[in-house]
């Protein structure tokens, strides 16, 4: 809203908090007729809707239809606009934090909403492999093959029981489970897997500072914080939404001030990386 406020935009944002309302996943049909009926333009869907919302919406954009995850719904005119602006975002983050260094070979730990989005990114961004491990098996390769056809670069599934041999190989670690999140604590990994010459990436952003994020660099690692990710795909939908292109500097500088507004102080500002 204080984004939307600079462009002279009467914005009204309100938080629907599936928990709080006693809500479930799959009631997500119902709330985007709640929020037509109430005269919303639009809806972002997060953890964990972002492929059950698929069904119930009119109309897919081609990257949301090929990543099979939405996280913003246009409401135009009766019809409901599926969008993907988290894979945007991460790549916008990577850029912001990583510089022009590429992915390399990459783990992605879950093929999920998020996975699919922060997947696609990656590969856009250069990565020469990817791995992809998910407690769902299936999930991992029916993501696995649908990135190989789509950008012709070595994508496969494997067993999180291997995970060890798999971050052995690889050069930067993906992040995209609810791991590290305040509802569920915890490292998706063992820390003895991260070494100093691996990037490590988190989408998590509440808290900003995760355990895995904080131990890698304990260990040397390079990290990429949720934060940026969350930043930008927000810049991205915000102009979707509005037909205004946002500042997203200015907004990050917002979100940081948010954080440490609710005690989760960023450990460091969020601005691209110097080495």
């Amino acid at each position: 809203m204080t984004e939307a406020a600079r462009h002279g935009l009467s914005y009204v944002y309100r938080r629907i908090d599936l928990g709080e309302l006693s809500l479930q996943p799959d009631e997500i049909g119902e709330i985007l007729t709640w929020a037509e009926r109430l005269g919303y333009d639009a809806v972002n869907v997060t953890h964990p809707c972002k492929q059950g919302v698929i069904p119930h919406l009119d109309e897919l954009s081609p990257q949301a239809a090929g990543l099979g995850a939405v996280n913003t719904v246009l409401l135009r005119d009766g019809r409901r606009i599926g969008h993907n602006t988290d894979t945007s975002g991460f790549e916008s983050a990577f850029r912001e934090q990583m510089g022009d260094e590429e992915p390399g070979a990459v783990a992605l730990l879950g093929a999920g909403g998020a996975g699919s989005a922060v997947a696609d990114a990656l590969l856009r961004l250069g990565a020469r492999r990817l791995d992809i491990i998910d407690v769902d098996r299936s999930r991992a390769e029916r993501l696995a093959g649908e990135l190989a056809r789509r950008h012709g670069v070595p994508v496969s599934a494997r067993s999180a029981d291997g995970i060890a041999d798999v971050l052995a190989e690889a050069d930067g670690l993906a992040h995209c489970t609810p791991t590290g999140m305040r509802e569920h604590p915890g490292l998706p990994v063992s820390a003895d897997f991260l070494r100093p010459d691996l990037w490590v990436a988190d989408i998590v952003y509440r808290p900003l500072e995760t355990q895995l994020l904080r131990v890698a660099r304990e260990r040397g690692c390079r990290t990429v914080s949720g934060g940026g990710m969350a930043v930008h795909q927000a810049a991205d939908a915000f102009e979707l939404i509005t037909g205004i292109r946002p500042d997203p500097a200015r907004m990050g500088r917002d979100f940081a001030r948010l954080i440490e507004a609710t005690g989760e102080a960023p450990s460091r500002p969020l601005q691209p990386a110097t080495s």
